[in-house]
């Protein structure tokens, strides 16, 4: 399997979990229990949720590693630029969730997801947890990627929340999954260093 394929499926396998955690934390109503068949419901909903989240997660992700992809392969950073943030674009207006701040946001993150991902790219290694020793060599080094990338993923759920406006189910909703996407990047962390 080659590189781009195993950081593929390691982001993957991390937003499914991410968002499993989320569901674990918001149990079902009792009413779910009670009512004969709402089993098969709510296994379809969190199906649903768990697609939709690592959708929503990956496409950052897979817009970064490609671009990583091609500055592996001579592109420039400048070149890509423009189609990189038309494509933001088009996604958050597809999410109905288009606003600039957004789209600097989300800028940001894919930005350093580039930088990650180029490391990844040009680490040995044969997992996910190889290259990334071998691209940061410490945990120190690790960890301060991780604060950086928390904090632009902080920005976009600020951004988020600015243009939903005051709405406590998504406050609730992104609390949740940042709660848990810090706790299995501090899972990560511990277990590569």
């Amino acid at each position: 399997m080659d590189k781009y394929d195993i950081i593929i499926n390691a982001e993957q396998q991390f937003a499914r979990e991410v968002s499993l955690g989320a569901i674990y934390l918001r149990p079902p109503s009792v009413w779910h229990y009670v009512i004969p068949g709402m089993f098969i419901i709510d296994f379809l909903r969190r199906g649903s949720t768990i697609r939709k989240y690592t959708e929503t997660f990956m496409f950052p992700r897979k817009l970064a590693l490609q671009a990583a992809r091609d500055l592996c392969g001579g592109n420039t950073i400048a070149s890509m630029a423009p189609s990189r943030e038309t494509e933001i674009k088009n996604w958050l207006t597809a999410l109905k969730l288009d606003s600039q701040d957004l789209v600097l946001a989300q800028t940001e993150t894919v930005d350093l997801l580039i930088d990650h991902y180029v490391k990844l790219l040009q680490a040995e290694g044969d997992n996910y947890y190889d290259l990334i020793q071998n691209a940061y060599s410490s945990h120190g080094n690790f960890e301060a990627h991780l604060r950086q990338i928390t904090a632009a993923e902080n920005k976009v759920d600020r951004a988020i929340l600015a243009k939903v406006g005051d709405n406590p189910a998504v406050k609730e909703k992104l609390q949740l999954e940042a709660q848990q996407v810090e706790n299995r990047r501090r899972k990560i962390l511990e277990d590569i260093f």
